[in-house]
């Protein structure tokens, strides 16, 4: 398999420029392009064999808390006119926001001492003051104990905020735009957790900055389902709405 520019992975069999599609192809009724299929059992074969990490995605006799995961396959064609396709998955995997083989996250939360970090250490001081002062007595000092509740509240939406004020989304023609405008323009007060951080966004973010023309995308579920959800094993979706619609609104505009 040829990787090129790190993270553009060409198709082991041949593609035919027949086979390309005339216009970029989103998922339709979990329905994928059939490049993205073969894309996604290529990436699928790897994660049935792939030794570099460990995820319990609850599939065999992994140890630990089990958790699916959404990966997506985006269908790229380089500036020489080559045919490939990039990966990623949404998230974190294996405790990691990097990975190899799939393109890198729009911002990585998970850089050592990150102001999330710092961040998150504040937050769980504030939860031990909480905790022994319900503790050390019968009755707390509720007036105290409801200040340190309002502080943590406070602090827990001001890390969010910031959280969302490095997410920066690019598309075909180089505007960029802010999560948390990109969500207010369509009438959000404010992003749910984790908007940004599904696959194809990062698809979509990786692409444009490194001249690669998308021409299809899709998502799979890959892992034991939910209890509350609908995702099943292998089966192929479309992006969310709820955290991608307003981002993808941007990122596919004019095409």
């Amino acid at each position: 398999m040829t990787i090129r520019d790190d993270f553009f992975i060409a198709f082991k069999q041949t593609i035919s420029p027949a086979g390309l599609p005339r216009q970029f192809t989103l998922t339709v009724n979990n329905e994928p392009h059939p490049l993205c299929i073969a894309a996604a059992g290529e990436l699928q074969a790897y994660l049935e064999d792939q030794k570099e990490w460990r995820h319990n995605f609850g599939l065999g006799n992994e140890e630990g808390q089990i958790i699916g995961k959404m990966f997506g396959v985006l269908v790229v064609q380089d500036q020489q006119g080559d045919v490939g396709y990039l990966a990623a998955f949404s998230g974190k995997l294996a405790d990691t926001n990097t990975h190899a083989k799939f393109v890198p996250p729009v911002f990585d939360l998970l850089t050592e001492n990150s102001f999330l970090n710092k961040g998150m250490q504040q937050l769980n001081e504030m939860n031990r003051e909480i905790k022994q002062l319900q503790l050390a007595a019968v009755t707390p000092d509720k007036e105290v104990l409801n200040n340190l509740t309002a502080k943590r509240k406070q602090h827990s939406i001001d890390l969010q905020h910031e959280i969302f004020e490095h997410y920066h989304f690019t598309n075909q023609v180089g505007e960029e735009r802010s999560l948390i405008d990109l969500f207010k323009t369509k009438g959000h007060k404010n992003p749910p957790a984790g908007a940004g951080e599904c696959a194809g966004p990062k698809l979509l973010q990786y692409a444009f900055q490194h001249q690669l023309k998308p021409l299809a995308l899709t998502e799979f579920w890959w892992g034991q389902s939910p209890k509350s959800a609908t995702w099943k094993h292998k089966q192929f979706y479309a992006c969310c709405k709820e955290k991608c619609e307003p981002i993808l609104a941007h990122m596919l505009e004019g095409m």
